[in-house]
């Protein structure tokens, strides 16, 4: 197995004009994009591609492998191949290999536009991948007009499914559903009564701030005072979080990218900010912590369980570190169970054919990954996953609090 490292970082990484903008990009825009591509990908014809042949079976891995979340995207591409090679080691899917096949989408609408039609052309029967939502809405149209399904580990914005016609799945949740969780913790646990919400207009980051916010107003009993974006890509978030103090916020929740996350956490400290702050799903990746050193102590995250607070992923979480070298990242157990899952539907089709590969997964009941167990509903989302909070406590991110079976009453996290 080859080594993954997860590449150096600085503090703010440089961010080119051409990423910025994608990353700014609308749900509209990125449908457009996609639709404006699908030409391009149907004219070999529907369903399967070189990976139906002899020869192994190819699956996409679509992730950001440039740009601010590349070290994202280099753990969620090593966890598809440990995947892989697990199931290859195993005597692969009906005797052949799986092999991993990996696009650069840098988290934009444009290049996830590309990187989809590139796998498509190296023959993919099925995707597993997909980190940030404004790359994989355009990605969507482009691969369910050839009828490859999609198997999304991170990408979180609902409509993505809701516009997948039954071909798009996920191994993790929703952003309404994330964002009903957050409103749920910041106005129960925390006790907020005045909420700020920030986000940075990208697909994912915008769609969890508004679900948080709608959440809070029809809850009752807290009010959201401030609701606006932040420019990404900047070095000084400094006015942005002067003027949310002056709406005197009980929490902050900021539902944008760890790169900007870190220094929010930085500047904050050094104003002597005293309101609480929390993160989305997208702010759990290590390099957060580099970026802010210990003013990230005490910073709260919502999130699916990560890799360690997941007893059933135990010996993924040891031999993934075994084969890479690094400690898998907070969506890298997802793509492991999303390239699985992807597996076990080849498998159980006894083929490489899209439509019977989309068969399958909706027939897949209660699949045992290492996330827990695996079921679909009818528009692929998936079923029955719970999300928990996260804290920052001796420079590492550990299991904070949950709610219990019934709903009502907030739990250590690890319990």
């Amino acid at each position: 197995m080859p080594h993954f490292p997860s590449p150096e970082r600085s503090p703010r990484p440089e961010r080119s004009p051409r990423t910025s903008n994608a990353r700014r990009s609308t749900v509209f825009s990125a449908l457009s994009l996609g639709l404006l591509m699908v030409p391009f990908a149907t004219a070999c014809g529907d369903g399967g591609g070189s990976g139906s042949g002899s020869g192994d079976i190819k699956i996409g891995v679509p992730v950001p492998l440039s740009g601010d979340s590349a070290s994202a995207g280099q753990d969620i591409l090593a966890a598809a191949k440990v995947a892989a090679d697990e199931v290859n080691a195993a005597g692969g899917v009906d005797g052949k290999k799986i092999k991993i096949v990996e696009a650069d989408d840098a988290c934009s609408a444009q290049q996830g536009a590309q990187a989809a039609q590139k796998l498509l052309n190296s023959g993919v029967v099925a995707v597993a991948g997909g980190y940030c939502s404004s790359a994989a809405v355009p990605a969507v149209p482009i691969f369910g007009r050839r009828s490859v399904p999609f198997v999304l580990d991170a990408s979180t914005n609902p409509v993505l499914t809701e516009t997948g016609k039954g071909k798009v799945f996920r191994t993790c949740g929703r952003d309404d559903k994330q964002g009903l969780f957050a409103a749920k913790f910041m106005t129960g646990e925390l006790k907020a009564k005045r909420i700020a919400v920030l986000h940075d207009n990208t697909t994912y980051a915008k769609g969890l701030a508004d679900a948080a916010s709608a959440s809070v107003k029809q809850a009752g009993g807290a009010e959201v005072v401030y609701n606006d974006a932040l420019q990404p890509g900047q070095s000084d978030y400094t006015p942005v979080l002067t003027k949310i103090a002056s709406t005197k916020p009980d929490v902050l929740y900021f539902t944008g990218y760890f790169a900007e996350a870190g220094l929010l956490m930085k500047q904050r400290k050094q104003l002597g900010l005293k309101f609480t702050l929390m993160g989305g799903d997208a702010t759990t990746d290590a390099t957060v912590l580099k970026t802010a050193g210990d003013a990230a102590e005490g910073f709260i995250a919502t999130t699916a369980p990560l890799p360690k607070d997941l007893p059933t992923a135990a010996s993924f979480v040891t031999g993934f570190k075994t084969k890479t070298g690094n400690d898998p990242g907070p969506f890298s157990v997802y793509e492991y169970d999303a390239v699985k899952v992807i597996a076990k539907a080849i498998g159980d089709a006894k083929s490489t054919k899209g439509p019977d590969i989309t068969k399958a997964l909706h027939a897949i009941n209660g699949y045992q990954g290492v996330t827990g167990p695996l079921s679909f509903d009818d528009k692929g989302d998936r079923e029955g996953l719970l999300y928990i909070t996260v804290s920052v406590k001796g420079g590492a991110f550990a299991g904070f609090k949950k709610l219990d079976a019934a709903g009502s009453t907030w739990v250590d996290a690890k319990s």
